[in-house]
């Protein structure tokens, strides 16, 4: 049972970074996924699957998962590239392209 242990990007629909600063701890299934033949949903017998821990630090969660005995992998968020924009940079003098309607 491998666990993953990583911070969440942000998501595509908000301009903020709500709900990014935690770590979380989640377990990788077990076994694909299948369509129940009554229902058609998807199910699977794995619960570990359901599991979802929140720490507010990277070592935190690492030694949770190291007391436990849960084999882990950690991923590091890549850093945030920050496009610095002006309105005025639209009517530059110096613009490689024109500006035109």
């Amino acid at each position: 049972m491998l666990a993953r242990i990583y911070r969440p990007a942000k998501n595509a629909m908000q301009s903020g970074k709500g709900n990014t600063k935690d770590w979380l701890l989640e377990f990788e299934p077990a076994s694909a996924r299948r369509a129940d033949p009554l229902m058609g949903w998807t199910v699977t017998g794995d619960m570990d699957g359901q599991v979802r821990l929140s720490f507010d630090t990277k070592d935190e969660a690492v030694a949770y998962a190291a007391a436990h005995g849960i084999a882990f992998q950690v991923s590091d968020p890549k850093p945030a590239r920050k496009i610095i924009k002006a309105y005025a940079d639209n009517f530059a003098f110096g613009r490689k392209q024109p500006w035109t309607h």
